[in-house]
């Protein structure tokens, strides 16, 4: 008999999203504008191709250590810790201004710490709750509350939208995330103990997961929905701040807005709709935001920014639960980290290389043509939703049992 969900874990875990989603946000949310303050906007497209460099390499790998090996709560622990002081580092480079290639070399270094964090930090809640389908939701908007916070700190706070003070805020809070790991419950390896093929060590048997029609459909579609996403955050705020906006960071924190609203509405949908609808609908949603942004209005940008927290949290979350649901246990972390792999690594790898190399074709007398570039990005996002619709299929069956209507 499963045993029911403490207030101590419960609360546990809310704080531990907050802190870590805060962490996050500190730096990536003003870092564009940081990196073109300091003269270093030519590198943004590659400072961002190297978070998704890192998600090609680290998460996989220990996805397969905490599968097999290691406690994935205490190899969490020690990743933050390590990312906090890669990215003190990193900003004190850029603030006295060190060669752009040691700048790079640091940022990647940071990333390839930082990238398993949050799909470790999901998959070991996850096998800590007794109703994943119906518990997550609840528990993973603290991450959405700890985000909005963030942003709120950087421009009312610490009005430091363009200051390289975010990073050694940001490198604070993931050193505190560090901490708060260790407490989490130790999730202890389910696989067996016998990685004497290389392949093995290194986790790629999880590609074997993409043999399932029903997996690839799910796992092909968010990396490929990766790609146009990855312009989001790096070039919306650009654009507000062409417009003349100042408080680029609060105003980015309205996608949160509406991430809350839904990750508090996600259980009564899973039990009122198919995973094959919510999909569907964050799809066609993402298709709608991109639209508002391509009428370069202060006020189409609001709420195509709005209109974030809904694309992903209707994608993004049921995609961790139906990982949690319908792959097998002992694949599980390698299956999140196969996730993260084509999210943050193949996604947004050809998305932040992609969607800077399309502002540039889109830019004429230093002025960037907006319509054209958000209208072809939601072109790109309606095929991704083509490719999603031609092949879902119904899933597998279930290794745990999840609330009924979650079945499609």
């Amino acid at each position: 008999m499963i045993s029911p969900l403490g207030l101590r874990d419960r609360i546990l875990f809310c704080a531990f999203f907050f802190v870590l989603a805060q962490a996050i946000a500190l730096w990536f949310v003003p870092f564009s504008n940081v990196f073109k303050a300091y003269g270093l906007e030519w590198m943004i497209p590659y400072a961002l191709a190297s978070t998704a460099v890192a998600a090609l390499i680290s998460p996989i790998i220990t996805g397969a250590m905490a599968d097999r090996h290691y406690s994935a709560t205490r190899l969490l622990g020690y990743l933050s810790l390590a990312t906090a002081a890669m990215l003190a580092v990193t900003f004190l480079g850029i603030e006295r201004h060190w060669n752009s290639g040691v700048i790079l070399a640091l940022f990647q270094l940071q990333q390839l710490c930082s990238q398993p964090s949050w799909g470790l930090a999901s998959m070991v809640v996850l096998a800590s709750l007794p109703e994943p389908g119906k518990q997550f939701g609840g528990i993973r908007v603290w991450g959405t509350f700890g985000w909005v916070f963030g942003c709120l700190l950087i421009s009312f706070g610490l009005h430091a939208d363009s200051s390289t003070l975010v990073g050694y805020v940001s490198s604070a809070t993931w050193a505190i995330t560090g901490l708060l790991a260790f407490l989490l419950p130790n999730i202890k390896p389910q696989a067996e103990k016998t990685p004497q093929r290389w392949k093995d060590m290194l986790g790629l048997e999880a590609f074997q997961l993409l043999r399932n029609p029903t997996h690839r459909s799910i796992f092909l579609t968010a990396g490929l929905f990766s790609i146009p996403l990855a312009a989001f955050y790096p070039f919306t705020a650009l654009q507000l701040r062409e417009l003349g906006f100042q408080s680029v960071s609060a105003a980015m924190s309205l996608g949160q807005v509406t991430e809350a609203i839904s990750m508090y509405a996600l259980a009564p949908l899973l039990n009122r709709f198919p995973l094959r609808s919510l999909f569907l609908a964050a799809l066609l949603t993402s298709i709608v935001r991109y639209v508002f942004l391509a009428g370069n209005q202060l006020s189409g940008l609001l709420i195509g920014i709005f209109l974030h927290g809904i694309c992903f949290t209707l994608f993004f979350i049921p995609a961790q639960i139906y990982i949690e649901h319908y792959v097998d246990k002992a694949m599980r972390f390698r299956a999140q980290a196969l996730m993260t792999l084509l999210i943050s690594g193949f996604g947004n790898f050809l998305g932040y290389l992609g969607c800077g190399w399309l502002r540039t074709l889109c830019t004429k007398n230093e002025q960037t043509l907006w319509f054209e570039y958000w209208l072809i990005l939601s072109g790109i996002v309606l095929m991704v939703a083509l490719y999603f619709l031609r092949s879902y299929q119904h899933p597998p069956p279930l290794t745990v049992s999840p609330p009924d209507p979650s079945k499609s």
